[in-house]
């Protein structure tokens, strides 16, 4: 009778294991599936959409769609073929997952979807502006953090292939938005900013330089104005709104502005300064670069010129604009910028909702303020007939690249409206080589998002 029992205890473990063991696996299989199936030959994407239902990418690849009409946003959405990895789909293809287990719509389809927050038609206008030349443009609600245009070309549909790969134009497939580029003058804001934070609004707007043309540094170098023959005696508003290199070159050499706090404030704005290791600030996945430049001296030349936008300097339109941000929200942190506004499984269930964040301080309340005045100034006094319609706090810049064989057109600002409130860097390169303008570009972006 004891044996007998014995025998049931032992059996009774045995199923009692080979139970638990069924179960682990089901939960294994069931976790696990949706991996191998997204890594296998035979995995089902879902779609991507715009703010508005409009399509973005077609995982299925079941819609029928017009030549182009994906390559206004090609090389930011990108596609899961492994030739644009720093995309959308490429750093959440587990978000577009269309498999289930216990559903099994692999063949069925499935409701994976990821919903953006851009804006399709204000894209493709943007695009269309462009004429054909390079550049790129991107514009964000300062409030919320909605990413509403992020345009880059030369671009490409991805849904015509990449057979033609080694002959694409250099900057196709990347989004320019997420890389350094040299800023210009609109680097100027991030100068003017440090000023505010070392000296203070009444110190700063107390000091004038005389602008003849040019001027000698302290090291014997030339620092030269756009206009030749200068700007004579001006004040920090003038100096913005005529973008005038000698005033600032003279500010850093000023006394009142410590090198070391100028690194500081330059730190806190999230440059890496003289070779510190480049970090990328994440963008629902995609990773954008961090400003960059030398500073060593106040009176070298490099590190004016750094200052003043060239140089070393390096700076993406994404981070000129997200500054403009904690201008534009008068707090001086910055809105940080997101392009999923939700994801949803396979079953259609949301998964994931996006809320608004915000930087860790970058600069005061009263700096935010008084920039906000620089550049609202310039706005009304240089730019309402350029880019009517619109209330503009901006500052424009020109780059030299290419060791100053061109010249890139640069804009940063934001338009201070309660319904409207956008913050926006447009990049046009090589400006003498096409008709179009940032401006026109600019007006055409505000434009569409505000109609």
């Amino acid at each position: 009778m004891k044996s007998i029992r014995r025998c049931q205890h032992i059996i009774t473990l045995f199923l009692s294991i080979f139970l638990v063991g069924i179960i682990v696996l089901i939960v294994k299989i069931n976790r696990e599936a949706s991996f191998y199936m997204m890594n296998s030959d035979d995995r089902r994407l879902g779609m991507v959409y715009d703010r508005k239902g409009d399509v973005l990418f077609d995982g299925s690849g079941s819609g029928q769609y017009p030549d182009g009409y994906f390559i206004d946003v090609g090389n930011l959405i990108g596609d899961d073929k492994g030739q644009m990895e720093n995309t959308l789909v490429a750093q959440n293809l587990d978000c577009l997952n269309n498999y289930s287990f216990s559903s099994g719509l692999v063949d069925k389809g499935g409701k994976a979807a990821i919903y953006t927050t851009l804006d399709h038609n204000a894209n493709r206008a943007v695009y269309n502006a462009y004429m054909g030349a390079k550049g790129c443009a991107v514009a964000y609600n300062y409030k919320t953090g909605e990413l509403l245009v992020c345009t880059s070309l030369p671009s490409l549909d991805v849904t015509r292939g990449y057979d033609n790969i080694a002959n694409m134009e250099s900057g196709t497939l990347i989004s320019k938005v997420m890389y350094g580029t040299v800023p210009g003058s609109t680097q100027k804001v991030a100068t003017v900013i440090s000023a505010l934070e070392i000296m203070g609004s009444e110190k700063l707007f107390s000091k004038t330089f005389n602008c003849s043309g040019s001027f000698i540094n302290s090291e014997g170098k030339s620092i030269d104005c756009h206009q030749a023959w200068g700007h004579g005696d001006q004040n920090i508003q003038q100096a913005v709104e005529n973008s005038c290199n000698p005033f600032f070159a003279q500010l850093i050499q000023d006394e009142d502005m410590p090198l070391d706090d100028i690194k500081k404030q330059y730190t806190k704005l999230g440059y890496a300064i003289n070779g510190a290791d480049m970090k990328y600030f994440d963008i629902d996945g995609i990773q954008c670069e961090r400003a960059s430049t030398t500073l060593t001296d106040s009176g070298d030349f490099v590190t004016q010129w750094g200052c003043i936008g060239q140089g070393d300097t390096l700076v993406s339109p994404m981070q000129l604009m997200m500054w403009q941000s904690a201008v534009a929200n008068g707090t001086g942190k910055m809105t940080m910028p997101h392009i999923i506004s939700q994801v949803t499984d396979v079953d259609g269930r949301v998964k994931k909702e996006a809320d608004t964040k915000f930087s860790e301080q970058l600069f005061s309340a009263s700096t935010a303020s008084v920039v906000r005045q620089i550049l609202k100034t310039n706005g009304a006094n240089n730019y309402g007939w350029q880019v009517p319609g619109f209330d503009l706090g901006i500052k424009s810049g020109t780059a030299q690249v290419r060791d100053g064989a061109e010249e890139n057109a640069l804009l940063v600002g934001f338009v201070d409206d309660e319904l409207h409130p956008i913050a926006f860097c447009v990049v046009l390169e090589n400006k003498y080589s096409t008709p179009v303008s940032a401006e026109q570009i600019l007006s055409v972006m505000l434009n569409s998002l505000c109609s």
